[in-house]
């Protein structure tokens, strides 16, 4: 532990940073909000503040500071360059309490002396509660109950009944879901003055990363922690408020300083990540907001790489084949040989690049998977889209093996046959259907039903052997990936009525504002590339984002 008492140390960490960032990092002790645009030096600059508040002037004990993050991925990233910052200067990283909103509730609520013990997974409780409810209802019941705890919503008719008996099986199990630990460690705090004064000290220097996707009550919970002192560092950026279905409101950033008297705010104002042309467009897009701070935002001096527009007005598949094809040609590696042989070779080329493939859902990435597959190319997924796994592919085919007589035609004409007669004996069932139709579009080229359990079987391994964690190539949704950073991206499916989600804004209580954030959510997307980024798109029917950051020209050429 450093002298509290000496000459402040020179900090090699603040001698890294730009001068926008060392500003920011060095202000005085108060509120303070750094406004991070899309790869501007967040972490950095957190990392150099909390080393600044501990070996700079302020001499700040490191128990006193707690770092709060959005995510579990984030806040071991923050651990992780704290120990290697704070460790010339001899102070334990671990020393400073880095935790999410969640981690920070329970640890509060354990200390207070209730049970955090069992704690459950509501997306796991309620299929057990209402096993007839379709997984639609279920997941906009989830949202409610959010709304309910989070922004302290009272429900009403059927909502309200369904939400007194998850509430009831809760209490029944002894458990708590994970809105309560936010919401009950902010009650706590705020009856239990004590508990309050104990906590206020340990979060002496607060400091909130991603805080513009915070929701109303992690807000109320770290405004109470920063206490008159109001000794809170807010990081964010109004332009990547993407998640409103987590109850995240872009106004709640904007208005700040409403809710902490005195507030500086302090801008980054460069894009160290991405290549000049990708900087530009994102900002001419994310401009036509209204609901955003006015800011400059200039990309590094010397930005070098490349904007490609890639005009496809053709099927899925095919633009799958088209962006991969072109990758590999630039060195995306792929197996040449046996799968088994050649699968190092295909995680690891040397170089250590990675490509990614973002798109607005996870049903746009089943195309890329399957071409993956096709060509050898390694990729990880959380979610591919794929149906080789279900086992109603198998139950499928042997509906239609049962079908299909001596001489009998191929398998298009037996799976159709199936697929008919489920509809006729059932309720249409949206899984299954959309299982009938993959394997009438696997069907095509093959001549029997044997052929067609061939290639499906090759699939099969083939996903075993190329779907890793450690693949090249990565297939997210835009909503995955932010914070993430690649080195060659491709935007896919920016065409009229899927990007920007055409069901979202109907849905919407608030178009407009539902527009923005659909446009705040493209340009998450195109500022993760570092070399390259490739938007895809239909010419006969583009994005009205691709028109907002493009010319009619450009479009067409």
């Amino acid at each position: 532990m450093l002298d509290r008492f000496a000459v402040p140390v020179r900090l090699d960490v603040l001698d890294r940073l730009a001068p926008d960032q060392r500003a920011a990092a060095t202000a005085p002790p108060g509120p303070v909000l750094c406004v991070a645009p899309a790869g501007s030096g967040k972490t950095a600059t957190l990392v150099a503040r909390i080393a600044w508040l501990i070996a700079g002037p302020e001499r700040a004990d490191p128990a006193t500071i707690c770092a709060v993050t959005f995510n579990r991925r984030a806040a071991q990233e923050l651990r992780e360059r704290l120990e290697r910052s704070l460790g010339p200067l001899g102070i334990d990283g671990a020393a400073v309490r880095v935790r999410t909103f969640h981690a920070l509730g329970r640890e509060i609520l354990s200390e207070g002396g209730v049970d955090v013990s069992r704690l459950i997974d509501r997306a796991d409780l309620l299929p057990t509660l209402f096993p007839d409810a379709p997984s639609v209802v279920l997941r906009r019941l989830d949202d409610a109950f959010s709304r309910a705890k989070l922004d302290r919503r009272p429900l009403e008719g059927r909502t309200g009944e369904a939400f007194a008996t998850y509430q009831a099986a809760l209490e029944e199990r002894g458990a708590l879901d994970f809105d309560d630990l936010v919401v009950r460690a902010l009650d706590l705090l705020q009856r239990d003055a004590a508990v309050l004064a104990l906590w206020r000290q340990r979060c002496g220097h607060l400091l909130v990363d991603e805080v513009q996707d915070v929701d109303r009550t992690q807000l109320d919970l770290a405004v109470l922690l920063a206490g008159p002192g109001r000794r809170i560092f807010l990081v964010g950026d109004d332009d990547q408020t993407i998640y409103a279905w987590r109850l995240a409101d872009v106004r709640r950033v904007i208005s700040l300083a409403a809710r902490l008297p005195g507030l500086r705010r302090f801008d980054l104002t460069v894009n160290y990540r991405c290549p000049r042309p990708v900087v530009e467009r994102a900002v001419r897009l994310v401009a036509h907001n209204r609901e955003r701070f006015r800011k400059r935002i200039a990309a590094r001096p010397n930005a070098e790489g490349r904007l490609l527009l890639a005009p496809l007005a053709t099927d899925d598949t095919t633009r799958a084949r088209r962006v991969l094809g072109r990758w590999v040609a630039e060195g995306l590696p792929r197996q040449r040989g046996g799968l088994e042989d050649d699968a190092a070779r295909c995680m690891d080329d040397g170089t250590g690049l990675r490509w990614a493939v973002l798109a607005r859902t996870n049903a746009e990435l089943a195309p890329f998977a399957a071409v993956a597959l096709e060509m050898g190319i390694a990729f990880s997924a959380e979610e591919h889209g794929l149906l080789l796994g279900d086992p109603r592919v198998d139950d499928i085919l042997e509906a239609a093996e049962r079908t299909a007589g001596p001489g009998a035609d191929g398998p298009l004409a037996a799976i159709g046959r199936v697929r008919k007669s489920a509809s006729v004996e059932s309720v249409p069932n949206a899984p299954t259907e959309r299982i009938h139709a993959a394997l009438l579009a696997w069907a095509a080229p093959f001549p029997t039903l044997l052929d067609l359990r061939a290639a499906l079987a090759e699939s099969r391994r083939r996903l075993v052997a190329l779907h890793r964690e450690d693949g090249p190539l990565v297939l997210a949704t835009v909503h995955g990936t932010k914070g993430l950073e690649f080195d060659h991206v491709a935007v896919v499916g920016l065409d009229e009525g899927r990007f920007p989600s055409r069901r979202s804004l109907e849905e919407s209580d608030d178009p407009g504002r539902a527009l923005e954030e659909e446009r705040r959510l493209a340009y998450v997307a195109w500022t993760r590339a570092r070399r390259s980024l490739v938007l895809v798109y239909d010419p006969g029917a583009p994005s009205p984002f691709l028109r907002e950051a493009f010319s009619e020209a450009e479009l067409v050429a």
